[in-house]
């Protein structure tokens, strides 16, 4: 690219009010002068790290297939980790806790937490004491928390995307992406497998 054309396009992008753009040509313009730029960037961008440049396509991969979902939920009113959070919880049933749930989801215990609160005060999951053990808490699905799940194993935007592969493409990808998740854990330090539960089973509700 030429140099006056990319430093002027940088520009552009830079101090353009970018809240007033709605259609029309302007905005078009825009939109082509930010791809023009990202195009080169990415000429600049790429490098022979093979490794790194595979993570990132797996990055950008996840957060990509993440949006395409999340558009799919929004109708629902429940978002990507809400989804996720309501099938553990039909899936795993009575040792559903908020500890357990984020060793299924590997996140932060508090960052779990945090989702179940605002699930909660939205009507989606109630959390109860252990009849058994007081200092136990569990977390059961309300009627309108399975509503949303039965609404939410509607993925069809998932289907989509991976109708692109064969059955022996995601035989095989399954297979590396283990190897990967494998080592990944191995480098973290972690000795357990993450398992994939079955989300088949009837729960009772709260």
């Amino acid at each position: 690219m030429n140099l006056l054309v990319k430093s002027r396009t940088r520009q552009l992008i830079r101090v353009w009010p970018w809240g007033l753009i709605r259609t029309g040509r302007t905005s078009q313009l825009l939109l082509a002068a930010v791809n023009f730029e990202c195009d080169d960037t990415m000429e600049e961008f790429q490098h022979t790290d093979e490794d790194y440049n595979l993570w990132w396509l797996m990055l950008l991969m996840r957060r990509i297939m993440y949006k395409a979902r999340a558009r799919e939920l929004f109708q629902y009113r429940i978002t990507p980790e809400q989804a996720a959070i309501l099938f553990i919880v039909q899936a795993i049933g009575e040792k559903a806790t908020p500890a357990e749930i984020s060793r299924w989801l590997f996140r932060e215990p508090h960052s779990v937490s945090g989702l179940l609160a605002r699930m909660e005060k939205q009507g989606l999951v109630r959390k109860v004491k252990d009849l058994e053990r007081k200092n136990l808490v569990r977390v059961v699905i309300t009627e309108e928390g399975q509503q949303a799940y039965q609404q939410s194993t509607k993925r069809e935007s998932i289907h989509r995307i991976m109708s692109s592969l064969s059955e022996e493409d995601r035989q095989q990808l399954r297979s590396y992406l283990e190897v990967l998740q494998n080592k990944a854990l191995e480098e973290l330090g972690v000795n357990r497998k993450l398992p994939l539960p079955n989300s088949n089973r009837p729960r009772n509700l709260a």
